[in-house]
């Protein structure tokens, strides 16, 4: 049984164009944390948020509920970002469309790398991929649609929505 809401690889590459960034800068990560937390708070979301640039963690908000082991699946999900500039739901989503098993096949560990929706990449127009939105601690498919969901309202804040 899928446990991924119905995504299609298609369909989560088409939403990564969607969600472009024009820059990414120290400012705006910080924004796209606090829209995270603000979610989060007013829905009372046991969820722990991070912002990465590179490989910097500039924010980071642990929302009462969550606990250290949100830590834990953030790095997981960050590594597979990096690694692979693409969400973490659409490499899951892909791996389950082409039968795979995406740890073998990358050799890599599950206890290292996460393949659970949470995982956004934040790429720019003119650098590409630069950061990721990191959100756990809801099931992967909702921590997936809030992580879109708030990249949403930070390119509506910016005038950047197409």
């Amino acid at each position: 049984m899928s446990t991924t809401g119905g995504f299609t690889s298609s369909g989560l590459l088409q939403e990564e164009l969607l969600l472009t960034l024009l820059t990414l800068d120290v400012a705006d990560a910080l924004e796209i944390g606090e829209i995270a937390k603000s979610f989060g708070t007013q829905r009372s979301l046991p969820i722990a948020v991070e912002v990465r640039v590179g490989d910097w963690a500039v924010y980071h908000a642990s929302l009462p509920g969550s606990t250290p082991e949100n830590d834990w699946w953030i790095g997981r999900k960050a590594r597979v970002v990096k690694l692979k500039k693409h969400s973490t739901m659409y490499e899951r989503v892909l791996a389950e469309e082409c039968g795979i098993d995406w740890h073998k096949e990358n050799n890599l560990l599950d206890e290292t790398h996460a393949i659970h929706g949470g995982g956004l990449p934040l790429i720019t127009k003119y650098e590409g991929f630069v950061g990721v939105l990191l959100i756990s601690g809801l099931p992967q498919v909702e921590d997936h649609l809030l992580g879109v969901e708030v990249l949403i309202e930070f390119l509506a804040r910016k005038g950047e929505l197409l």
